[in-house]
């Protein structure tokens, strides 16, 4: 039976919205809804952070936190060095981390869930969540990542551009002629995948589209894809949270 570690990776420094994860969401912290939406589904979890108010806050509500380097360049990297504390720290060992952003306080129990479901393929390295794209704005903004898939639903690639394109129909009446799929950015990998990856050197795919996982694939490893029907609601400023409170999830 596989062991999972679910890992938050969370940062106070942030040029948009400074102090994130303590943001009050209705008498708790943004770190703490993140962290209790995780708890339905893994039976191991911890905050990776490099400041100390994050991690005194994990600490009050009950959560398990570890200190990490202020010097990662990504979530990953930050995760990997997680998972090595955490297994030093508890004498544990773990199959799988399943990252999980910390600015998704609305995460679903079963998009977590639909991650790890992908390791029962022995030959998936690392997994991630697709969703359809319903509005075709979406297919043509380079803010919204895509992802070409092939039949076991393995990522090909993923491109800031709009993909695959539809030749012999103009923009504007693509949607109807094929599934398009936004990339959703939550992760799950291996332990010894995760360790590999960290490692590597940024390829030219992902130098020319700033997209990590490009790296990954150009090192031939295998990303299996979940699609997921349930809205994200990143919070990247203090406006989006405004909105969000509006819409009164909770």
């Amino acid at each position: 039976m596989l062991q999972y570690l679910g890992i938050i990776p969370s940062r106070y420094a942030s040029t948009r919205f400074p102090g994130k994860p303590l943001a009050d969401i209705k008498g708790k912290s943004m770190i703490q809804r993140v962290y209790e939406r995780g708890l339905t589904v893994l039976n191991e979890l911890v905050v990776a952070t490099d400041d100390e108010r994050i991690f005194n806050e994990v600490i009050r509500f009950g959560g398990k936190a570890v200190m990490t380097s202020s010097s990662h360049q990504s979530g990953t990297d930050r995760c990997f060095e997680a998972l090595r504390l955490v297994e030093k720290t508890y004498d544990l060992k773990f199959d799988v981390v399943v990252n999980i952003q910390g600015d998704e306080p609305f995460i679903q129990s079963e998009q977590i869930q639909q991650l790890m479901d992908c390791f029962k393929d022995n030959e998936i390295d690392i997994a991630t969540l697709i969703k359809v794209i319903e509005d075709e704005k979406v297919i043509f903004d380079p803010n919204r990542p895509k992802v070409v898939v092939d039949s076991k639903m393995r990522a090909l690639y993923f491109s800031r551009s709009a993909i695959p394109y539809i030749r012999g129909s103009e923009p504007g009446k693509w949607l109807p002629k094929h599934a398009f799929y936004q990339h959703i950015g939550m992760y799950a990998y291996r332990s010894n995948v995760l360790e590999k990856i960290t490692s590597l050197k940024q390829g030219i795919l992902e130098k020319a589209e700033s997209l990590e996982q490009l790296r990954w694939l150009e090192n031939g490893y295998v990303i299996q894809t979940a699609i997921t029907e349930s809205e994200t609601y990143g919070i990247d400023t203090p406006e989006d949270l405004k909105h969000i409170l509006s819409l009164d999830l909770f």
